[in-house]
């Protein structure tokens, strides 16, 4: 039990490390940050933030090792619906907006070489 709770630790601090990285890349390329680890009832949206005339819902994954996979195909199909969910009750509680929005996908690859970051911007449509 102990070595499962260090390693969720590592994969928290390595949560932790990725979302700092992205918000830094994210205010480089001129977006506004608004929110972060914004939570309601129906889940978790890392990082919102403002890009010209639109609200952006942004999933942060990061991975140190490819043993799981690329970081972004971890944003599937029940990560989309609970995102999207979230993201409605967020623009719920907002008046007056009538700003387009979407959702993008930073993914981070940390490895022996360095670091790599990509940003998927519309990264999926949903339907609720």
């Amino acid at each position: 039990m102990k070595r499962e709770a260090r390693g969720d630790r590592g994969r928290k601090a390595t949560g932790r490390e990725g979302e700092e990285l992205a918000v830094g890349y994210l205010k480089k390329m001129g977006y506004v940050i608004i929110e972060r680890n914004y939570r309601n009832r129906f889940g978790e949206i890392d990082v919102i933030a403002r890009d010209r005339g639109s609200i952006v819902f942004v999933e942060v994954k990061t991975r140190g090792t490819a043993r799981f996979g690329e970081p972004e195909t971890a944003v599937g199909p029940a990560k989309q619906k609970r995102m999207a969910r979230a993201s409605l009750l967020y623009l719920q509680g907002i008046k007056g907006l009538e700003e387009n929005a979407r959702f993008d996908v930073v993914a981070i690859k940390k490895n022996d070489s360095g670091l790599e970051i990509r940003h998927i911007k519309d990264a999926f449509d949903v339907e609720i």
